[in-house]
């Protein structure tokens, strides 16, 4: 499913609508190059589960994993820095497998510990302030993603 966001506002819409329709153990991976706008829509995602707006999300790049409270514990991580021997000794399976949302940024970095369920997003800018995010619902998420309606932030029109 291709969903093309248009400006900040549809970016927005878009996150906070995944933070609401998350469930405690959901794992969202992020992709895409530097600058695409995967922090940016983690902030939103983190606004849908009710982050507090004085707990403001930033990239955890130098510190791989930042938490916040909000309706279910959101577990924010960046991989860019770690290869897969470090994240073997970090026990990143204790934020996967918990009882919050996993969001995670670079997660090719996880190799062999790549969640079996999970939605995964890839985000390619198509100007400078538009994306198209696609989405591919793996394992127990193809069934979920069906049911949510996108059609507030969708559109068929080519970026």
């Amino acid at each position: 499913m291709k969903i093309f966001l248009r400006n900040l506002t549809d970016t927005g819409a878009f996150g906070r609508m995944l933070g609401q329709q998350a469930r405690p153990g959901d794992i969202i991976t992020l992709d895409g190059g530097l600058g695409a706008g995967k922090t940016a829509l983690s902030q939103f995602i983190g606004q849908g589960l009710g982050v507090p707006a004085d707990c403001y999300i930033t990239s955890p790049t130098f510190s791989i994993v930042h938490e916040y409270p909000g309706r279910i514990p959101f577990y924010h991580m960046d991989l860019y820095r770690l290869g897969y021997e470090d994240l073997e000794e970090l026990g990143l399976e204790d934020y996967l497998y918990g009882k919050g949302l996993c969001v995670i940024e670079w997660p090719e970095r996880l190799e062999d510990l790549m969640p079996r369920h999970r939605l995964h997003v890839n985000l390619t800018l198509t100007s400078e302030s538009s994306r198209t995010a696609t989405l591919t619902a793996i394992g127990a998420f193809k069934n979920r993603l069906a049911e949510w309606n996108f059609s507030e932030i969708m559109t068929d029109q080519n970026p």
